[in-house]
């Protein structure tokens, strides 16, 4: 009953099934057959052979046999290479001694080498160091010299400024002493109305320097007004024979300046009198 309810949904059977065994069976058995006839075949094709022995109507003599092939001489035997003789204990002792030797001496070659490069780095540093020292001296030297000499300077300008200055000095009293003469008196600290009447007039000292001061050509630019004093030596006749600084007013162009237009000045003014000092100290300033 299972049974036929399973085959109940199998599918049907493909058409020609049977035809097609019978086929497969019957080409199987052809081709059995084809190989037992192969088979038996080649075992039945066996060749016979057959020998014939061929006698000749004349007897005829047999050639003689071919000479035997002479043996090959044996290889001479190969001469064996001698074994090299074993290394002396005592060569190999002193090839080694000598070895060590060599680097034993390049070993103190370089040694030396260095020895001789670092006495002469430190001979090039000792060299170098004296010549710095040296210019360092030098330098010294130069700047102490160049300090005396404007010390020196220094003091020759002190000692000409006082010297200037006693011979200024001087001057003022010799004439203090020519006006107290001029008066009538010889003591140089004498006063009264004789001697200032005798003496220069009062403004004869201001037509001096507006003779001179027109003629000073000073083109530079301060702000201060120094004053320098002249000494003026004047012939009886009015003619200036020299003149010089006295006291210089720090300014040595309008010193200059000053010296020239006295040059150019050449004859000074008489007073009233018709006289004029043998010498004479003026100021002059370049903004008065």
């Amino acid at each position: 009953m299972a049974q036929s309810h399973h085959l109940e949904f199998a599918p049907p059977p493909p058409p020609g099934l049977i035809r097609a065994f019978l086929l497969a069976v019957l080409v199987h058995g052809l081709l059995l057959a084809m190989l037992a006839v192969g088979v038996d075949w080649k075992r039945d094709s066996t060749t016979v052979a057959v020998q014939a022995e061929l006698w000749s109507a004349v007897p005829q003599e047999a050639a003689p046999p071919p000479p035997a092939p002479e043996p090959e001489p044996a290889p001479a035997p190969q001469a064996s290479t001698p074994a090299p003789p074993a290394p002396d204990p005592v060569d190999i002792a002193q090839e080694r001694e000598r070895a060590r030797q060599l680097q034993e001496k390049k070993a103190q070659e370089e040694r030396a080498q260095q020895e001789r490069a670092l006495r002469a780095q430190q001979e090039q540093a000792r060299l170098k160091k004296e010549q710095e020292q040296a210019q360092k001296l030098a330098q010294e030297q130069a700047l102490k010299k160049q300090q005396d000499s404007k010390r020196k300077e220094l003091q020759d300008q002190k000692n000409k400024d006082a010297l200037d200055a006693k011979k200024l000095e001087a001057l003022r009293q010799q004439n203090l002493k020519r006006m107290a003469g001029l008066a009538g008196n010889t003591d140089a600290s004498a006063t009264g109305s004789a001697r200032n009447a005798s003496g220069p007039s009062a403004g004869y000292s201001g037509r001096i320097v507006a003779s001179i001061k027109p003629r000073i050509v000073f083109t530079d630019s301060i702000d201060s007004n120094p004053r320098v004093e002249v000494e003026i030596r004047i012939a009886p006749s009015g003619t200036i024979l020299a003149s010089r600084v006295t006291l210089s007013s720090g300014v040595p162009s309008w010193d200059d300046a000053v010296l020239r237009a006295i040059e150019k000045t050449a004859v000074l003014p008489k007073d009233v009198d018709g006289t004029v000092p043998s010498s004479i100290i003026m100021g002059f300033r370049p903004k008065d």
